[in-house]
């Protein structure tokens, strides 16, 4: 198993190298010098357009400015500074990312437990009433955007009812974050019952699941550790894969209901043509993925004995 983390840990480095260089070149590509971007429609001396960009490093070949960030990140963690502002970039992230990782983090459990807990239900009922009302409700929340589903829970719960305020006033307050978190976790919860359900009701049918009811063991033992561990290998595959997702995906969820985290960090960085800033947040994710792939893998030896890692 070490060996094997170790490995994976190196197969990383190539892998973090190779897809920070492309969002690195594909930022920096973007139409529009932030720099002239500054002066807004006041016309700009060049000789102070030139100057900023030297103190910036903007006027440097690109590989260069690619080595500088990232030399300033793995020696310093220094992401550098916004273009505007001269706030640094880690100042801005730490503001934005405990946000967004409280909205994810609560978009996961409600995913994690609604989703399987539905799928479970659902596979274990295979063609009946309860298996079709549970594909018709996935059906719909997957056919329905998030930015619809959004304002719908927004006019019922927020305005009709008024149970919950219509906009965050208070990013540490999980009540209120709950609704934007369920619109959040909506499709992803989706996509869980479904790959449950069709887990579940396949592994129902298999030999090993014969053979366990044969012996004679308790109907909880059949279900809660030979047909549950087998099944949810591909379910943590996507959930995995899924927590960078929830936290990149949350644009239009914080921009519906005034949440300052990542997504309105990285709407206004595209607007301003805040590079640095947008480089940095996608660093970031970047990481959380390569992270969760891991541990999605690490998991699966725990799942199923029968995974062994060299």
């Amino acid at each position: 198993m070490g060996r094997y983390v170790a490995r994976r840990l190196l197969q990383m480095i190539p892998v973090f190298i190779g897809t920070t260089l492309l969002i690195f070149f594909m930022v920096y590509a973007l139409p529009g010098d932030p720099v002239r971007a500054l002066f807004g429609d006041k016309a700009a001396d060049p000789t102070t357009v030139a100057r900023l960009r030297h103190d910036l490093g903007l006027d440097q070949p690109i590989l260069k400015q690619y080595w500088d960030y990232m030399t300033g990140i793995l020696l310093h963690f220094d992401f550098g500074n916004q273009i505007a502002s001269g706030r640094p970039v880690r100042d801005v992230l730490g503001d934005a990312f405990p946000v967004t990782i409280r909205l994810a983090g609560l978009a996961f459990v409600i995913e994690l437990v609604v989703g399987i807990a539905l799928g479970v239900w659902a596979g274990m009922r295979a063609g009946k009433l309860a298996d079709s009302a549970v594909l018709i409700f996935t059906l719909l929340l997957i056919s329905v955007p998030v930015f619809v589903l959004g304002f719908i829970f927004k006019l019922v719960f927020a305005y009709q009812l008024g149970w919950v305020t219509p906009n965050v006033q208070d990013d540490s307050n999980y009540g209120q974050l709950l609704m934007p978190a369920i619109v959040l976790a909506s499709l992803s919860l989706a996509y869980v019952a479904r790959l449950t359900r069709t887990s579940i009701a396949e592994n129902l049918r298999a030999d090993y699941m014969r053979t366990a009811i044969a012996k004679g063991l308790p109907r909880r033992r059949v279900v809660g550790v030979h047909l549950m561990r087998n099944s949810m290998i591909p379910v943590v595959t996507f959930l995995g894969t899924d927590i960078g997702a929830l936290m990149g995906g949350a644009v239009v969820t914080e921009g519906l209901f005034n949440i300052h985290g990542i997504g309105g960090t990285i709407y206004e960085s595209i607007v301003r043509r805040e590079g640095t800033t947008l480089v940095g947040l996608v660093t970031v994710l970047v990481l959380v993925f390569l992270v969760t792939s891991l541990l999605v893998d690490l998991l699966y030896a725990v799942l199923d004995p029968r995974i062994r890692y060299a």
